[in-house]
């Protein structure tokens, strides 16, 4: 193949990709910015030193006058380092790089401009209400930086590399370290702050997820029936919902019977119950929840196909 050719095909595939990478930037930097809002406005004002590097942080700041944000940063470049000689991920590591500069940088900012410019500094005197709102807005931005490939890096680098070499779910790793941080600053702080940062870190949690996943709005149906092409029919018809027929047997009673599968919006669960109960009342059935669903009739999956001169980008539609 000739050089030309070779050039004109990467400057094509640099060019289909100009719009994702625009997209992960500008993803990560609002997660960033919004994070770095519901650390400083609520978090900070109350020590809520709820596990993470921005925990450490919180504690470090107790002993030595320097700003949180930058703090935040010089804790980073160990783990960063270390991220690197051990999972050697270019992309994950650039990326937390980015979020990290972006989320050090917005938390000074608003640590020094935002009191200036507002009458209330903190927002509310109450650490319940307080807890409440640094779990939401930082877990939002959180999955937003999540849903980008990113993290805001500190002792989420340190969990992965632990959970690869010992093989302990991350799960339980976050849960080791995240609660040895609150452990240590109920000890410098106080009791009462370290159970508000349990529920930071819980609704937080919570929250991350909803902005990661989206609501879950999907519903499965599986229906066992003697009836299964009447019923597959008016279900198709009336809901406009594809289904799925197969027979199984009954354990108990050794009786074929078939199972209807679908799925569909929560909103059509009532209009289903009455389709089941016109068609075959005895049938048994079972509604399940999904997170999502991708296909015909619902979204399709974001990705890239190939094409002659590279590749395009495919969109939710």
């Amino acid at each position: 193949m000739k050089l030309s050719h070779v050039f004109k095909r990467f400057q094509a595939s640099s060019q289909d990709q100009i719009p994702t990478l625009l997209r992960m930037v500008f993803t990560l930097s609002l997660g960033a910015i919004i994070v770095a809002i519901g650390f400083s406005m609520f978090q900070v004002p109350f020590n809520l030193a709820a596990g993470g590097i921005t925990g450490i942080a919180i504690i470090i700041r107790k002993f030595i006058d320097l700003p949180t944000g930058v703090l935040v940063l010089l804790l980073n470049i160990p783990m960063v380092t270390i991220g690197f000689h051990f999972l050697g991920r270019w992309r994950f590591l650039v990326r937390t790089i980015f979020t990290v500069l972006i989320f050090s940088l917005a938390t000074d900012l608003i640590a020094h401009l935002v009191p200036k410019y507002m009458d209330t500094y903190p927002l509310t005197s109450n650490m319940l209400l307080g807890s409440i709102y640094a779990g939401l807005i930082t877990g939002i931005g959180s999955g937003l930086i999540y849903r980008a490939g990113g993290t805001i890096g500190g002792t989420s680098i340190i969990s992965r590399i632990v959970q690869r070499k010992t093989g302990i779910p991350l799960s339980q790793v976050y849960l080791i370290v995240d609660g040895s941080i609150i452990l240590v600053a109920a000890f410098i702080f106080s009791w009462d702050i370290a159970l508000h940062a349990i529920l930071v870190l819980m609704v937080s949690g919570v929250a991350s997820d909803f902005a990661l996943e989206g609501p879950s709005v999907v519903r499965t149906a599986s229906i066992v029936t003697d009836q299964p092409q009447e019923m597959a029919d008016a279900l198709m018809s009336r809901l406009r919902r594809g289904v799925s027929l197969w027979e199984i047997t009954g354990a108990y009673t050794g009786k074929k019977r078939a199972m209807v599968f679908c799925t569909l919006n929560r909103a059509q669960i009532f209009e289903l119950k009455e389709v089941v109960s016109e068609i075959n009342p005895d049938a048994f059935v079972v509604i399940g929840v999904a997170q999502q669903a991708v296909g015909p009739g619902f979204h399709r999956i974001k990705g890239r196909k190939k094409t002659a001169r590279g590749s395009q980008e495919i969109n939710d539609p």
